[in-house]
C-alpha cells in the first residue's frame, strides 16, 4: 500500500492517501527530467497508488504500507532507484494486478526513504517522465511490468501558449486564494515557478478533480492541450468558489444565534463521530429502538415520544439537557408491565420458608395461602403485610425468603428516620438533580413490576417541614389506589398493585391508624428458649463458623451449652444478641486454629465462661416473696417482654404519694388510681382503721435510668400498695399485668406473648391477667404456655384476694 499527504513545502510528514487527504505536491526547481537525460528501463517494478497521480517533475512524499511495496522501494533504493508509479482504478483493492491500474503511469526516482517515529515507512519520489504500462511479467515479490517511455511534445514558443500559461498562472493564484484549505506556501510556489511545465504539472497535481479526469491530463501528450483542459477545470472551480464566497458574504450577516448553534452542533457531531462517540441523532434512534421493546400503555408511549422530541431540540450544553436526558432514560429503565413468573409449587415454597426460618407459622401460612389463591385465580392484587414484633426475630430476613419462595426479585427500603415526602413521591423534574422517589428507584433497580418489597422500620418514619412521608405511604400501601401510583418525577401513573409490600415494625402504636388500617397486621412474637436453641443449631452456628473460615462440623455446641448462653448472656425476644455471642465464640476458636492450639470440638459451659466471661444478665430472675410491698409485674418494650418490680413503703407524714423510677405520665396516673382505690376500699382490705393522712406512701420502680410508661402495671401497683400497708406478703412465683379503673375494673393489655416469655425466663409459674385477655392466651401456641398457669380476674379485689397471703412480713 502506498499513501501520501500534502502539508506545507517545508514539512514532509504526511497523512495516508487512504484517509482521502488533499495533496500539495512539491516540485523541483530544475528542468523536468526526460528520457533523454535518464534512461527509463524497459522493465520496471510498479508501485500502486490508491488515490493520487504523480506528474513528471513533481516531488511527492508517500506512506508505504503494503509488504510488497516496502520490499520494492528498499530493493530499488539500493539499485538504480528508478521505479514505475501507477494509480489504481479502485482504491479498495489491496493486491492489484495490471488490470486494476490505469495504463498511463510515471517513472519516478527514489530520493529518500524515511522511517517515521510511528513505525510507518515514508518514501520521497520525484516524477521523471510518463510511461505506458504494457504487460505484467512478474507477480512476486512485487509487480514487474514492461513499460514504454512516452515523450513530451516540444514546447511551442508562440504567443498563444504564453498567454495560456499566463492565464493559467493567474487563474491558479485566484483559486488558491479563494480556497480556505490551501496553505499559503502553495501560493508562494506558484508565484516563483517560471517553467511552464512546472506550472502545468504542479496545478494538474493540485487541482481538486476526480482521478478519472486527472488521468486524462496525464495521458495528454500535448502540453498545450493539457494546459487548456486544466484551465477549463480551474475556471469551473473558480466560478464555484466565487458563488460560494458570494453566498457566504450575503448570508453571514443574517445568521442568527439559533443558526449559529446549529452549525456548531454539526461540527460537534462530526467531532463526536471522529472520537467514536454517539451523536444526538444516534442517541435518539437508540432510545426509539429501546422503546419498541417496552410493554407500556399507549399513554406512556405518547408521553415518551413527546419527551424524546423535546430532548432532541435542547442543546447538549444546556442545563436542561441533562434533566431531560435523565427523565427519558428513567422512562426506559422502568419495568412497565414487566413481571417475573411466580413459582406456584406450594411444597417447594413451604420447604424454602422452613429452611430459612424456624417457627413464624402464622406468616408462613399467609404466604402459602396467597400463593394458592394466585394459582387458582391467575391474577390478583398482592397482599400488603405488616410484620411487627421485637428486634431480631427475623422480620426483615423473612422478606428474602418470601421472594425466594415465590421466585420473585427482592428489594428493601429502610424508612427509619425518613422525614421528606419526596423520598416516597419523588422530586419534580423541573429541578436540576431531581430524581424519582425511592419506590420507583427500587423498581428500576430490580427491573420487574412485581417484586417482594420490604418497607423496613415503618414505625420510625419521621415528620417535619418537608412533609409527612407516612401520609405519602397511604397511597403506596392502599390496594385500591396503588395501581395508579403517581410519582412527582414521572408525572405518570405507575401500577404497584402486583408488588408484594411487606412492612416491618417494632411498635405499631406509633403507626397512624389510617396506615395500620391499610395493612394486614401479623404479630411475630419472640422466641422461647427451646426455639432459640433450634435456631442456633440450624442457622446461627453454621453461618458464624463459615464466616470465620471454619466448617460447620468443626465445633459442636450441646443444647445445654446454648441454653447457658441464652439465659446468662442475652436478654431479648429475638436472636440478634445470641448471634453476636456465637460469633464471638467462633472467632475465639478461629484464633486457636491459626495458633495451632489443640481444642475439643465439643464446646462446654466452662469453655463458654472462659470466652464470654461473667454472665451479662441476671436481673430478670425472680427474687422471691420475702418482703411485703414487693410485687412482680410484666412489661412490654421495643425489644420484647421484661419483668419489673414494684416496691412500696410508707413512713410518717401527711398523706402524700411519692413516685420514683423515671415513670411516664400514664404510669404516674395508674399509681394515683391504685392509691385512691386502696383508700376507697380500705375496709375490704383490712385497713379500715389505717390513718392514711398520717403517712406518706413511696412507690418505686427499680432501674431508674430507664424510662417507663404505660397502663399495664395498674394491678401490680395496687397489689404492691396493699401488700405494704397490710404487711401481707405476695404469693410466691407469681406475676401480674393489667390496667385498672377507679371503680376497680381490670382491663386487658397488649404484648401478652412477649410478657409470657419474659415470665418464663424469670422462673415465674403463675400470671394474673384480665379475663378479656383470655382470648389472646387461646391464640398462643401450647409450647409457649408450657410451665405457666393463668388466673383470670375482672376486679382488683379478686387480684388482692388471690395474690396476698395471710402471712405477714416487714417491708
Amino acid at each position: 500500500m502506498a499513501n501520501f499527504n500534502k502539508k506545507n513545502l517545508s514539512d514532509i510528514l504526511f497523512d495516508s492517501i487512504e484517509a482521502n487527504a488533499e495533496i500539495i505536491p512539491i516540485v523541483t526547481d530544475e528542468d523536468v527530467m526526460s528520457p533523454s537525460k535518464v534512461e527509463v528501463p524497459e522493465v520496471l517494478p510498479i508501485l500502486p497508488l490508491k488515490n493520487a497521480i504523480l506528474f513528471p517533475g513533481v516531488v511527492m512524499p508517500i506512506t508505504v504500507g503494503r509488504v510488497q511495496s516496502i520490499r520494492l522501494i528498499r530493493d530499488y533504493n539500493k539499485k538504480e532507484k528508478i521505479i514505475g508509479v501507477a494509480t489504481q482504478k479502485n482504491a479498495g483493492i489491496e493486491k492489484p494486478v495490471i488490470g486494476d491500474l490505469y495504463a498511463t503511469g510515471t517513472a519516478a526516482q527514489i530520493l529518500k526513504i524515511l522511517e517515521m517515529p510511528d513505525g510507518n515507512t515514508m518514501v520521497i519520489l520525484q516524477g521523471l517522465s510518463r510511461i505506458a504500462i504494457m504487460d505484467q511479467v512478474q507477480h512476486e515479490p512485487y509487480m514487474m511490468c514492461n513499460v514504454i517511455a512516452r515523450d513530451e511534445i516540444t514546447l511551442p514558443v508562440d504567443k498563444e501558449f504564453e498567454a495560456i500559461i499566463s492565464s493559467l498562472k493567474d487563474l491558479s493564484l485566484k483559486v488558491l486564494k479563494m480556497s480556505s484549505q490551501v496553505p499559503k506556501e502553495s501560493i508562494f510556489a506558484i508565484k516563483n515557478i517560471s517553467n511552464p511545465k512546472f506550472i502545468i504539472n504542479f496545478m494538474s497535481s493540485n487541482v481538486d478533480m476526480p482521478l478519472d479526469k486527472k488521468i486524462v491530463l496525464l495521458e495528454c501528450n500535448d502540453l498545450k492541450s493539457r494546459a487548456i483542459l486544466l484551465m477549463k477545470e480551474l475556471s469551473q472551480q473558480a466560478q464555484i468558489l466565487e458563488i460560494k464566497n458570494d453566498i457566504l458574504n450575503k448570508t453571514r450577516q443574517d445568521i442568527d444565534q439559533q443558526q449559529r448553534d446549529f452549525f456548531l452542533h454539526q461540527q460537534i457531531k462530526q467531532i463526536q463521530s471522529e472520537l467514536g462517540e454517539e451523536s444526538v441523532e444516534e442517541e435518539m434512534d437508540k432510545f426509539r429502538e429501546q422503546a419498541k421493546t417496552k410493554k407500556w400503555s399507549e399513554d406512556v408511549a405518547a408521553q415518551f415520544e413527546k419527551e424524546l422530541v423535546k430532548l432532541s431540540r435542547i442543546g447538549t450544553h444546556s442545563p436542561d439537557y441533562s434533566v431531560q436526558y435523565s427523565y427519558v432514560q428513567t422512562l426506559l429503565d422502568l419495568p412497565w408491565n414487566e413481571y417475573s413468573e411466580d413459582n406456584f409449587d406450594l411444597v417447594r415454597a413451604e420447604k424454602i420458608l422452613n429452611q430459612d426460618h424456624y417457627g413464624l407459622d402464622k406468616v408462613k401460612k399467609r404466604i402459602l395461602e396467597h400463593l394458592a389463591v394466585l394459582k387458582l385465580k391467575g391474577d390478583m392484587k398482592s397482599p400488603i403485610l405488616c410484620l411487627y414484633g421485637a428486634p431480631g426475630v427475623g422480620k426483615t430476613s423473612l422478606g428474602k425468603s418470601i421472594a425466594k419462595a415465590l421466585n420473585r426479585k427482592y428489594c428493601r427500603m429502610s424508612l427509619g428516620g425518613l422525614h421528606d415526602e419526596s423520598e416516597i413521591r419523588g422530586h419534580r423534574k423541573t429541578y436540576i438533580g431531581s430524581m424519582p422517589g425511592r419506590i420507583i428507584q427500587n423498581l428500576k433497580k430490580v427491573k420487574t413490576a412485581n417484586p417482594v418489597f420490604v418497607l423496613d422500620e415503618v414505625d420510625k418514619v419521621g415528620k417535619d417541614v418537608h412533609g409527612d412521608p407516612e401520609s405519602a405511604l397511604l397511597e403506596v400501601l392502599d390496594p385500591e389506589q396503588n395501581n395508579t401510583f403517581y410519582d412527582n418525577y414521572l408525572e405518570l401513573d405507575f401500577d404497584l398493585s402486583k408488588v408484594m409490600f411487606i412492612a416491618t415494625a417494632n411498635n405499631i402504636e406509633s403507626i397512624s391508624p389510617a396506615l395500620r388500617d391499610r395493612m394486614e397486621m401479623i404479630d411475630i412474637s419472640g422466641y422461647i428458649v427451646e426455639e432459640k436453641i433450634e435456631i442456633a443449631k440450624r442457622h446461627l452456628i453454621p453461618t458464624q463458623l463459615q464466616n470465620v473460615g471454619m466448617k460447620a462440623t468443626d465445633l459442636k455446641l450441646a443444647s445445654k451449652t446454648i441454653e447457658y448462653i441464652i439465659v446468662n448472656h442475652t436478654r431479648e425476644s429475638g436472636v440478634r444478641g445470641l448471634d453476636k455471642k456465637i460469633a464471638e465464640i467462633a472467632r475465639a476458636y478461629a484464633q486457636k486454629v491459626v495458633k495451632g492450639e489443640d481444642f475439643s470440638q465439643t464446646v462446654s459451659i466452662a469453655d463458654i465462661k472462659s470466652i464470654l466471661g461473667k454472665p451479662d444478665f441476671s436481673s430478670d430472675i425472680y427474687e422471691g416473696n420475702d418482703f411485703a410491698g414487693v410485687v412482680t409485674g410484666l412489661a412490654w418494650t421495643a425489644v420484647g417482654g421484661e419483668i419489673l418490680y414494684i416496691e412500696t413503703s410508707y413512713s410518717k407524714g401527711k398523706g402524700g404519694l411519692t413516685l420514683t423510677g423515671n415513670l411516664g405520665n400514664v404510669m404516674k396516673e395508674s399509681a394515683t388510681i391504685a392509691m385512691e382505690y386502696i383508700k376507697a376500699h380500705a375496709d375490704k382490705i383490712g385497713l379500715n382503721e389505717f390513718d392514711f393522712d398520717s403517712v406518706n406512701v413511696h412507690l418505686h420502680v427499680p432501674e431508674g435510668a430507664i424510662p417507663k410508661d404505660g397502663p399495664s402495671a395498674g394491678i401490680t401497683m395496687a397489689t404492691s400498695i396493699a401488700s405494704a400497708l397490710t404487711h401481707r406478703k405476695v404469693r410466691k412465683a407469681i406475676a401480674m399485668t393489667g390496667e385498672i379503673t377507679l371503680r376497680g375494673k381490670v382491663l386487658p393489655v397488649g404484648g401478652i406473648k412477649e410478657k409470657i416469655l419474659a415470665a418464663k425466663r424469670a422462673g415465674i409459674k403463675e400470671i394474673i391477667l384480665s379475663s378479656q385477655n383470655q382470648k389472646d392466651i387461646e391464640e398462643i401456641g401450647e409450647k409457649y404456655l408450657k410451665g405457666v398457669t393463668f388466673k383470670y380476674v375482672n376486679e382488683v379485689s379478686e387480684v388482692l384476694k388471690y395474690a396476698l397471703l395471710d402471712e405477714k412480713s416487714e417491708f
